[in-house]
């Protein structure tokens, strides 16, 4: 496999950016999920699970690591403020620490949300995962068939197939090595419009659930921090 794409998202579910090469530390990509919206209502940190509307907002990263916000028509969001009037509610742009845990919440109905129970759960500390089992992602072009790749906010794009048979693997990303430790559980958010002609689609999760057992892609851990580019062949090693 080689790699054919790299993403970062610095605020967790919004649009993030397509890097030619990234660094890889101990918490994944440098800068990938490092923001995150906390809803200042309830203390959880917002995900397009809850909230679809952050689809619409796009995240860079300042040289000094700060996450700059803009909306899909260019409009900047320069502080909490400006993105709590946005979303309509009170929210605090949030970076990941040590001392920081997401809480997370997901609907247990795809088709009727609304009236879906919700549960939560926390993930790690110091970047804002879901699970505390995966800081870099990897999937692969022949896993994706036609569907965008943004539905699914991977990290790591590469070509040729059968990620899924290195879940127990030491692979060499680059410089880095990770360690591959569990497919990735798909939900609803593969399926919410985005920017770009991506409309919503119900079919994207319902196939995953049924022809790939719920998942898409493989979550790794970082062994060893390196350094990763477009073009690097992903090499198993273990």
């Amino acid at each position: 496999m080689q790699v054919s794409e790299l993403w970062r998202f610095p605020v967790k579910s919004m649009q993030g950016e397509r890097l030619a090469a990234a660094d890889v530390t101990e918490r994944g990509l440098q800068g990938d999920r490092s923001w995150a919206l906390r809803d200042e209502r309830n203390g959880t940190f917002l995900t397009a699970r809850r909230e679809p509307q952050l689809l619409f907002a796009s995240a860079r990263l300042d040289a000094d690591g700060a996450a700059r916000v803009t909306l899909d028509d260019g409009t900047p969001l320069a502080d909490d403020a400006a993105i709590s009037a946005w979303l309509g509610y009170p929210v605090q742009l949030v970076p990941a620490s040590p001392e920081v845990q997401g809480t997370y919440e997901i609907a247990l109905s795809v088709d009727d949300e609304e009236h879906a129970e919700w549960i939560s759960w926390d993930g790690p500390t110091g970047r804002f995962h879901d699970s505390t089992k995966a800081s870099v992602s990897i999937v692969t072009s022949a896993t994706m068939r036609d569907w965008d790749v943004r539905r699914f906010r991977m990290n790591v794009i590469a070509d040729g197939d059968g990620e899924e048979a290195l879940v127990g693997a030491r692979l060499r990303l680059g410089s880095a090595e990770v360690d591959v430790q569990k497919p990735i559980g798909r939900c609803v958010m593969t399926t919410r419009p985005q920017p770009g002609g991506i409309e919503r689609d119900l079919t994207v999760l319902k196939t995953i659930n049924a022809e790939l057992g719920g998942n898409l892609g493989i979550g790794c851990l970082v062994a060893t921090p390196g350094r990763v580019m477009i073009g690097d062949e992903i090499v198993r090693l273990a």
